[in-house]
């Protein structure tokens, strides 16, 4: 992967992030502006970021990232992006220390939209769009909660968000959650049987499809696309679902081989 294809949100127009193994992608998070709360837009701004991150290493690329914050992170936030896999920023710093702890400008900011960071930055934008948390019962209205999203399967938020595209708002409801969690299960017990059968190379067509998504915007919504088409399509052997299902899986976190030799 030498190029990554982002719509730069500062301009609205579309821009090309050239990548090379020898020079780190340096990476800008900005989270909650202050204060001891936070909201699922923020985790969404946190998880973006971390796909960023999965996509440039799965292509060799080294990423260094920052979180800048007005003060520490809510130890709340911080539990429920460990939930949902997300891998932490290197630092947390100010954003007056965080250009000094990249080394130079960042490469890429990624922002909620209503950070309105848009005039502040000389560099890639990449606004997250909204959650809009329509469930419910939020467990006291704490999103760190595991059974706020999704009971015992927390990584039914992480694949609700992944499901929409990063810039449009999400509308949350316990139906979306529920769906998730049984897309998450139903495609791990898959998984799980494919693993059995003889491995096959992922088919062309469906590997550049994939990648294509990922290095296009990071668009997740249309890599899921991909897997679910796959799901159902009776040509493909199970061995190539597999191989198709764990490469993807390297990027959308949704630990899809989890249950690889636990089937009864």
């Amino acid at each position: 992967m030498d190029v990554l294809r982002f719509r730069d949100d500062r301009t609205g127009s579309y821009a090309e992030l050239a990548a090379r193994p020898s020079v780190p992608l340096r990476v800008c998070v900005h989270g909650p502006s202050g204060g001891a709360g936070y909201g699922l837009a923020d985790v969404r701004v946190l998880l973006v970021a971390d796909v960023l991150t999965r996509i440039a290493e799965l292509g060799g690329l080294q990423v260094i990232a920052v979180l800048t914050a007005a003060s520490l992170p809510p130890a709340a936030l911080e539990r429920t992006a460990s939930a949902l896999g997300i891998h932490p920023p290197v630092f947390c710093a100010s954003s007056v220390e965080a250009e000094a702890l990249l080394g130079r400008p960042a490469d890429v900011h990624v922002a909620g939209r209503e950070a309105g960071i848009g005039d502040r930055v000389d560099r890639m934008l990449i606004d997250i769009g909204p959650v809009d948390d329509l469930r419910r019962h939020t467990a006291g209205g704490d999103p760190a909660c595991l059974e706020a999203f999704g009971g015992s399967e927390p990584l039914a938020l992480r694949l609700a968000l992944l499901a929409c595209p990063h810039h449009q708002p999400v509308e949350l409801t316990d139906a979306v959650l529920a769906e998730a969690g049984e897309v998450v299960s139903r495609w791990r017990h898959s998984v799980a049987e494919w693993a059995c059968e003889p491995s096959r190379p992922i088919p062309a067509g469906t590997a550049q499809e994939i990648a294509r998504a990922f290095d296009d915007d990071l668009d997740t919504a249309a890599a899921l696309a991909v897997l679910h088409r796959m799901e159902s399509d009776h040509v493909v052997p199970a061995g190539a679902k597999f191989e198709t299902f764990a490469f993807a899986d390297r990027v959308l976190g949704l630990e899809l081989v989890r249950e690889i030799g636990r089937l009864r």
